[in-house]
């Protein structure tokens, strides 16, 4: 590139354009140290707030509460006072919640699960449990050192 007009003429006459490709080296270089900065700063996904161990007991309910299980295996059963330890399906078990709290309306929703049962089987219970008109579901944990 010559100093007037950034072309030049080859021995023959001809003219030879080059691009000039520094500016453009300078704006990618620039680039990616503000990715490189800025990358670290993105965070996945959404804070939340793991539960802290030594949590107090929750208050007695006005009513008896509902206490649904989840063997390892993943069979549902529902605990209702005296019933013996019968497996149900979701849509079973659904309906019996379903007129339990439309006798008790004020029953709370207890569920007990296998700590090796599969996610996928605890969502599948919240949402048979959604479907029967549970507006709050109470996850029991078993407390460090203590019994369930």
């Amino acid at each position: 590139m010559n100093r007037h007009g950034g072309f030049q003429q080859a021995a023959k006459g001809k003219v030879v354009a080059e691009m000039n490709v520094v500016p453009f080296i300078d704006v990618v270089l620039v680039l990616l140290v503000v990715f490189m900065v800025a990358t670290p700063l993105m965070t996945q996904g959404v804070h939340v707030e793991l539960p802290r161990l030594g949590a107090q007991p929750i208050e007695p309910p006005e009513h008896p509460p509902l206490v649904v299980s989840i063997d390892a295996a993943g069979q549902y059963y529902l605990n209702r006072g005296t019933d013996e330890k019968v497996s149900l399906d979701l849509a079973t078990l659904g309906q019996q919640v379903q007129q339990a709290l439309a006798t008790q309306p004020g029953s709370p929703v207890l569920v007990r699960g296998d700590r090796d049962v599969s996610y996928g089987r605890v969502m599948a219970l919240m949402g048979a449990l959604q479907d029967a008109g549970v507006p709050n579901v109470v996850l029991i944990a078993q407390a460090p050192g203590g019994a369930p």
